[in-house]
């Protein structure tokens, strides 16, 4: 295709962002309404565009698709430069689907400066996207910042109690990791010819002494927005301050671009400091499984509790990445995906109970199938996708990461495994607790169940964890061709690199990345 549709994906948002903060209505009511129309206008709008970059993307070629290249800034060599692969094609499909749904969330909710909400939700989507697309280093920085700015407001001024707190943390830990990616950026920049060419950068033969120190700069700014332990702390306290859409688009969006990162920058630009440091990731990601697992059982607030799923749930994610075979990457690439529909989903359930009873303490609920049998259903099927129960999206995610993983390190791969377990007893457990038994609670027998709108923001979501539990080749399809050569690229490393390690985890073995073991 001939059209700029990277462009219109990116500046649809942003154009209907200005606008959004200058519409005008007869009363305080009216421009309110206006701003949510004029909100999800151009959010369906974008997510046309992107049904229509779907229809004409092909997954079976590695190569990059749709691509943008104009000068920008000449005299550095700085390039208006954007294209998607298989890396970043579903981020893009995530990140337009859940802009509409969180706009449909807050429809009601949300009645303090609806213009400026919806505008910094627009402006949110469109860095986002930015992110996902670019192949400038520093147009992907400046995206990569910019998102900073709608986020910190959309807690900060429309969050709870502790809103200024949880804001700040968030903004601090994302910007000093950033800080890091900045210096790397710099010494790629010159490493590269002075040109900012992602895809160029992927061809250096630096040696393995630098590429250590890069791979530990850029692995500071991604290790922070997964959330890896023990980096995580910034999330529960985002979460539970953050409205029920910023804790859509924070779980459903903003972790995912730390996984991206890893994708597109530490395992292509430096694959010898990635095999090296395998190991080191190994354990943060199987501590992080585990320990997030048990932690989410202790905690009484629902918003907290799946906050800590999350980081648990990213874990498995880290793990299949840096096994680095075909399967666990594309595992790791399709849970991505599966995360962003199940926690969003998850997050939007706990906003449902919350708007009518204003309190989020486990303790407070029980016995609301009865009150809301539609609601019920609804957050069974969820609990279920978050479990991994086959027929559900997340169970051909969590299985793909594990079988590909466990020729490559068998220990953490078990102890993974002992993570989904856990998995499902906190979630079912939730359930329990939230849906069944007795109505105990006075303000629960007053409940009405779900509504139209709220049906509707739950059924694409919906149709997902059941489409891509049932068809996941659809999907995985989409991955194919650049994750074979992103593996392909890796394999025919001097693997010998993982036994200078001396972070040994369990029987961590020098693996041929399509699947199958190198001999010893």
């Amino acid at each position: 295709m001939d059209y700029p549709i990277l462009s219109f994906l990116i500046f649809i948002p942003l154009v209907g962002a200005l606008v959004t903060l200058f519409v005008r209505g007869d009363n305080a009511e009216g421009t309110a309404q206006n701003a949510r129309s004029t909100a999800l206008t151009a959010s369906l709008a974008t997510f046309g565009v992107c049904l229509l970059m779907l229809a004409f993307y092909d997954g079976s070629t590695p190569a990059m698709q749709f691509v943008e290249n104009r000068t920008w800034i000449d005299a550095l060599n700085i390039r208006y430069h954007v294209g998607v692969d298989g890396l970043s094609v579903l981020f893009v499909f995530l990140t337009a689907l859940l802009t509409p749904i969180c706009i449909l969330v807050s429809w009601k909710s949300i009645t303090k400066n609806v213009r400026g909400y919806m505008a910094s939700f627009l402006a949110l989507e469109g860095f986002v996207i930015g992110v996902f697309c670019a192949l400038d280093f520093v147009l992907f920085y400046i995206f990569w910042e910019a998102m900073l700015i709608p986020m910190f407001l959309l807690i900060g001024v429309w969050g709870g109690e502790n809103r200024v707190y949880a804001a700040v943390k968030f903004f601090l830990y994302t910007f000093l990791g950033s800080v890091l990616m900045l210096i790397a950026l710099i010494y790629l920049y010159f490493a590269n010819g002075q040109s900012f060419d992602i895809l160029q950068m992927a061809h250096l033969n630096l040696p393995l002494e630098t590429q250590k120190y890069l791979w530990l700069a850029l692995f500071a700014a991604f290790a922070v927005k997964i959330p890896m332990w023990p980096v995580h702390t910034w999330l529960p306290d985002a979460h539970v301050q953050a409205p029920t859409a910023g804790s859509v688009i924070l779980a459903g969006i903003l972790l995912k671009m730390g996984g991206y990162g890893f994708l597109r920058f530490n395992l292509p630009i430096l694959p010898e400091a990635s095999v090296y440091f395998t190991p080191f990731v190994m354990v943060l990601s199987v501590i992080a499984i585990l320990w997030a697992a048990l932690v989410a059982f202790a905690q009484t607030d629902i918003k907290k509790m799946i906050a800590y799923s999350s980081v648990s749930h990213m874990g498995f994610i880290t793990l299949g990445i840096f096994a680095a075979t075909e399967e666990a990457v594309q595992g790791a690439i399709l849970q991505m995906l599966n995360h962003g529909v199940v926690s969003a989903a998850l997050f939007m359930g706990v906003g449902v109970v919350y708007d009518r009873m204003h309190t989020r303490d486990l303790a407070r609920f029980g016995g609301l199938a009865t009150r809301m049998p539609v609601y019920a259903f609804i957050m069974m099927l969820f609990t279920m996708a978050a479990v991994g129960l086959p027929g559900t999206n997340s169970f051909v995610g969590e299985f793909l990461i594990l079988v590909g993983s466990y020729g490559v390190a068998q220990t953490a791969t078990s102890l993974a495994a002992v993570g989904v377990v856990l998995g499902a007893l906190y979630m079912l457990w939730l359930y329990r607790k939230m849906i069944m038994g007795e109505a105990v609670h006075a303000d629960v027998k007053k409940l009405g169940d779900v509504n139209t709108r709220e049906i509707l923001t739950f059924a694409p979501l919906m149709v997902l964890v059941l489409w891509i539990g049932l068809f996941p080749a659809s999907w995985l399809g989409l991955m194919e061709g650049s994750v074979k050569e992103l593996v392909e690229n890796y394999d025919g490393l001097p693997m010998a690199t993982v036994s200078e390690s001396n972070l040994k985890i369990g029987d961590l073995q020098p693996v041929d990345h399509k699947g199958g073991h190198h001999g010893h």
